[in-house]
């Protein structure tokens, strides 16, 4: 397990390590949990007989039951609004939009409903449920199946967003996802899937070969929503990043030589200020990576917050290598990616200032 900023996992069974990569992760988690409470189902299109489009819920029709692990059509209004319902009464929907792209449609029912639910009835009803969808680019899906839409949810009051970046990460958020009273939008990271890519980060890699998985015990285990981690520790700068951009700013750091403190948020709402303020504070340099487009990303709020809170002990402006104001490219989606040669050139500039 990686350092982290917190105490991140609280265990309740007994667990033997073994190594996983995201999907298998995912997979455990759903099980695990499915085998806790009854309460909990999981919808959306292909989740069933299929097991999913990346296969994430495998095997658990058959061994929970059509009743509990089913298809549905291809409507992701449909998905969200009956998954709303079910969680007013009694039940913990897990609905699954196949893509990140997709979920559009449903934004009224997440925004409109789920989100406001509790506040509405003063907490006579909640909507505890967690809407999986990968997200994000790497496997040449173009503009409607690579989009990185989590700062629209990040925006919404009520709502929760969870973004991991190992295997380790992704089980224990998501059964805490599962667990929360409230709705918990979980983007997973498809470019890193089936575990870190090698090279040099910028060139394409096949997207389905098996790399190392991250060690994953058996067993139940949470991880706190709100808590970051540091994925390395140094005193040159922090780096605040998520999801794939955690894997690719280390391994920028280890060519460059550069010791950051480089901070996985795995939470963006609510995010872990603390320690952010606590690295920055140390370092004195601010760098934020992520894939989504540049106006109005995530990076823009973290950087107002960084500043507010930062400001005297910031040494340089802080920067953001984000992806570009552009539609999602297909055949130069590895330009697109805040990569090696864009993430090099604002290192060089904030340690130069």
């Amino acid at each position: 397990m990686s350092d982290t900023a917190t105490t991140t996992a609280t265990k309740t069974e007994e667990s033997t390590d073994r190594r996983l990569n995201m999907i298998e992760a995912i997979n455990d988690a759903l099980d695990v949990s499915m085998k806790r409470d009854d309460n909990i189902v999981i919808m959306g299109e292909d989740v069933g007989y299929f097991g999913g489009v990346f296969r994430c819920t495998a095997g658990l029709q058959e061994k929970y039951g059509k009743s509990r692990v089913f298809d549905t059509p291809i409507s992701e209004c449909g998905i969200i609004a009956a998954a709303v319902g079910m969680g007013a009464y009694g039940l913990r929907p897990v609905p699954e939009i196949q893509f990140a792209d997709y979920i559009y449609p449903g934004l009224d029912q997440l925004i409109s409903e789920a989100a406001r639910l509790r506040y509405r009835s003063a907490a006579e009803y909640t909507a505890p449920i967690t809407v999986r969808s990968p997200f994000g680019g790497g496997i040449f899906g173009g503009q409607t199946h690579s989009q990185s839409p989590e700062a629209i949810f990040a925006h919404v009051s009520g709502l929760k967003t969870v973004i991991p970046a190992t295997p380790y990460d992704a089980k224990g958020l998501l059964i805490s996802a599962i667990e929360d009273n409230d709705p918990v939008i979980f983007f997973e990271p498809k470019r890193i899937y089936n575990g870190p890519f090698s090279g040099y980060y910028d060139k394409p890699v096949e997207p389905w070969k098996r790399f190392d998985a991250s060690v994953v015990p058996e067993g139940h285990y949470t991880i706190p929503l709100g808590k970051a981690r540091y994925a390395t520790r140094g005193d040159e700068l922090t780096i605040l990043a998520y999801g794939t951009m955690v894997h690719v700013v280390e391994a920028v750091c280890r060519e460059k030589g550069i010791e950051a403190d480089v901070v996985d948020l795995r939470t963006i709402v609510p995010v872990d200020i603390e320690t952010i303020e606590e690295s920055v504070k140390k370092t004195g340099r601010c760098l934020i990576v992520h894939e989504a487009t540049r106006t109005a990303g995530f990076g823009a709020e973290l950087s107002a917050l960084v500043t507010e809170r930062c400001f005297y002990h910031l040494e340089a402006p802080v920067e953001r290598v984000t992806g570009f104001d552009t539609p999602y490219p297909h055949s130069l989606e590895w330009a697109y990616f805040p990569g090696p040669i864009r993430i090099g050139e604002a290192l060089d500039k904030i340690l130069s200032e």
